[in-house]
């Protein structure tokens, strides 16, 4: 995995200073079909950076941008939640960096898809409408006004869970906005799953751990592995062709 710099682009969009991500390359020759990661609230850990290295590993060239580059989740947390919740902000000329960045790159298709963990998966929601050719959303906040944000949309593919108490009725109010607006789709709750449950281990403050745990938040091995098949599947369907490992 390789430290990408992004601030010459970004300076000039007005987007982070500085700004900065990581790159996932698949093994073998390229051009592989492009995936821009958005991490999860708690910042681009570990737990992100495995996501980036099996998106990798099933063949898609993935930058994982670090949207808290400019001062860390203390300073940025604020400001990046309320560019989710507003539809604009520097965020989302972060984000818009990385698909160009992806989009230039002669290691891409060309073809470049959106995947988001948490936070993440409510701007992957945001940002489907904005060029991508698949967007996957993982227990991601759905848009205040979803029917408009998914109006024009790419393909969306969304894995939720049931005991994931902030989200209720997330996964039912994505899958209604999508069929009203006729994208192509797939989204599914899991009802063994929580907040969190495509992460290996639990993440956040080591003594909140058991509390986190209490509240149905951390790994889902099962509801996980079905949720990268689908994912895997959707983004092959849409991205183009990627490694037969995509699934393992």
């Amino acid at each position: 995995m390789t430290q990408i710099d992004l601030t010459d682009l970004s300076t000039a969009r007005g987007g982070s200073q500085p700004l900065n991500g990581y790159l996932a390359k698949p093994a073998g020759e390229g051009p592989w079909p492009g995936v821009v990661m958005i991490h999860e609230i708690l910042g681009l850990d570990a737990e992100m950076l495995k996501h980036a290295e099996r998106l990798a590993a099933m063949g898609y060239l993935t930058l994982a941008v670090n949207l808290f580059s400019q001062g860390g989740a203390r300073r940025c947390l604020v400001s990046t939640m309320s560019a989710m919740r507003s539809g604009k902000g520097r965020a989302f000329t972060d984000i818009e960096i990385a698909r160009g960045w992806l989009k230039d790159s002669p290691d891409c298709t060309g073809r470049v898809g959106v995947i988001g963990f948490c936070m993440g998966g409510g701007f992957a929601l945001l940002a489907a409408g904005s060029g991508y050719d698949a967007a996957a959303a993982n227990y991601g906040m759905v848009p205040k006004d979803v029917d408009a944000a998914m109006a024009g949309a790419c393909p969306v593919v969304g894995s939720y869970g049931a005991r994931d108490k902030g989200l209720k009725d997330a996964a039912a109010k994505l899958e209604a906005a999508l069929t009203k607006a006729g994208v192509a789709h797939d989204v599914k709750e899991y009802p063994t799953a929580g907040h969190a449950f495509l992460n290996e281990e639990m993440s956040g403050p080591r003594p909140l751990r058991p509390l986190l745990r209490v509240a149905g938040m951390g790994p889902d091995p099962v509801a996980a592995a079905d949720a990268w098949q689908r994912i895997g599947a959707f983004f092959k369907e849409h991205l183009g062709a990627a490694a037969d490992s995509a699934t393992n």
